[in-house]
């Protein structure tokens, strides 16, 4: 007999949960903030915003530059990022997990704070064009960690909060789904340290990908 299902609705953070860009975005930080002038983040202050829209992200790492400087940081952040995003790609056994996901026909979505064009991007780059049932960008709803993407999501696709699993690396995620009121699962291998998750009450704390495939094949 087939185990019922735990959760019709499995939604994916991207970078740093399913995209190996952590790295990347945290460089494309420090070097959009020496190229205006202003003091550069340290890796872990870089990495914390990442996960937020882009301008809340800017603002967090770069809380002395003035307002009108904002603009220019955001453009010299997507230069150092576009310029070497070839190097980006899925990790390991993402492909695998999702399939296994399809294949017990749960709903799969993906809330980021990247914009519309950017995830489009990314999701023709690595080939998941059609894997995902939906998804929002912090460009065409509020940003992480205001509830409205998981709310949107849900109501789209027909599904309750109890019905409904949030997966992400960083806390900005997993307030989001307490914010939503649906479960949420961490992974340690993305952007937030994972001693900062349990506040969220996390119904997992993945180590890595081959991780979570094991627990959501298990549990979801």
């Amino acid at each position: 007999m087939n185990r019922p299902r735990q959760f019709d609705l499995i939604v994916f953070d991207w970078d740093g949960t399913l995209y190996d860009s952590t790295a990347l975005i945290t460089r494309a930080i420090q070097s959009a903030c020496a190229d205006v002038g202003t003091t550069v983040p340290s890796d872990q202050a870089a990495s914390y915003v990442i996960g937020l829209g882009l301008q809340d992200a800017l603002r967090h790492a770069a809380p002395d530059l003035p307002a009108d400087k904002y603009p220019e940081l955001g453009l010299r952040f997507r230069h150092h990022y576009f310029e070497s995003k070839h190097e980006l790609v899925l990790f390991e056994g993402v492909l695998a997990m999702l399939d296994s996901l399809k294949a017990r026909h749960h709903w799969l979505a993906v809330a980021t704070g990247k914009n519309r064009r950017g995830l489009d991007e990314a999701l023709d780059s690595a080939q998941l064009k059609g894997m995902f049932d939906s998804s929002r960008t912090a460009d065409e709803t509020a940003s992480k960690p205001n509830p409205q993407m998981l709310l949107e999501l849900m109501r789209e696709l027909g599904t309750e909060p109890e019905r409904t699993l949030m997966i992400g690396d960083t806390t900005h995620d997993l307030q989001l789904a307490v914010n939503a009121g649906t479960a949420c699962l961490g992974v340690s291998y993305g952007a937030h340290e994972h001693d900062s998750f349990h506040t969220f009450a996390p119904v997992h704390v993945a180590h890595s990908v081959a991780e979570l495939h094991q627990w959501l094949d298990s549990y979801a």
